[in-house]
């Protein structure tokens, strides 16, 4: 009976989950060797929580608390550069909202097919999910401070390693704890099939397909926004290097990485 399930709902769940995954761009690392607060006012910069330097209002740069004089060259340099972080926090947010409401609505569909619609189930996990969905739409409020470095932004537990498995593990857990439903439900469903066990699992492969093609197709727009996202990346990365290599005290001040992977690997350093 657990097959069973596993074959109806974790079935389409993962499908949910692989196309989730994908959102982050296997093709685009950055690797921030750093810390970037960014206030309403100031982007400032860190390595191993001491300061660096600070952007003020997208055009004055401060190194060691003391305002650099900039050449015309330099200065529009600073405010490609500062203007250019702050545009890329909304797309942040954007992919990351859009990924969390495609894995919800892709179990929720696998829930109600079992279960029905309005099934405490399929309630728990969103209630679950918008609690996380909440963390990263206030995280990355424009009107708050916002700090990330090379364990993920805020000090909270999103955008790193862990994000994913947190989406997962709530769902795992109100798997677990409405087993017996879920039991129930298949054995419910396999009557309705006339006990025909192999019409049950053309039902649950038809109805995965189905999923599986409704997820792509609805994917889609956030694939297009991640390869958007990764360019700003990669322009800012781009950015940095030309301050470090013209503005001469942030010639050691190379905080971001990115790579691209297609058919071939670019790094920019």
């Amino acid at each position: 009976m657990k097959t069973l399930i596993a074959t109806s709902l974790i079935l389409a769940s993962s499908t949910t989950f692989a196309s989730t995954a994908s959102f982050t761009n296997d093709s685009c690392n950055a690797t921030i060797s750093g810390g970037i607060k960014i206030t309403p006012t100031a982007i400032e910069f860190s390595k191993s929580k001491l300061p660096l330097y600070k952007i003020v209002d997208n055009e004055r740069l401060y190194v060691n608390g003391v305002q650099v004089d900039l050449t015309d060259n330099q200065q529009s340099l600073i405010h490609d550069y500062s203007s250019g972080i702050r545009a890329a926090v909304p797309q942040v947010k954007s992919v990351a909202l859009d990924a969390i409401d495609l894995a919800n609505d892709g179990i929720n569909l696998a829930f109600n097919e079992l279960l029905g619609q309005d099934n405490t189930l399929s309630a728990e996990i969103t209630s679950q999910l918008s609690e996380i969905r909440k963390e990263v739409d206030l995280g990355l409020t424009s009107d708050n401070d916002i700090y990330f470095d090379e364990d993920g932004f805020s000090g909270e537990n999103f955008f790193n390693e862990d994000f994913e498995q947190r989406i997962e593990s709530a769902i795992e857990k109100t798997v677990q704890n409405s087993i017996g439903s879920l039991m129930i439900a298949v054995g419910q469903q396999m009557l309705f099939s006339g006990g025909d066990m192999n019409a049950f699992e053309s039902r649950m492969e038809d109805f995965g397909e189905k999923m599986e093609n409704e997820m792509e197709s609805r994917g889609e727009q956030i694939k297009k926004s991640s390869k958007v996202l990764c360019q700003s990346v990669v322009d800012i990365d781009a950015l940095e290097d030309r301050l470090t290599n013209e503005i001469i005290v942030l010639k050691d001040f190379n905080l971001l990485t990115t790579t691209v992977s297609s058919k071939n690997t670019k790094e920019l350093m």
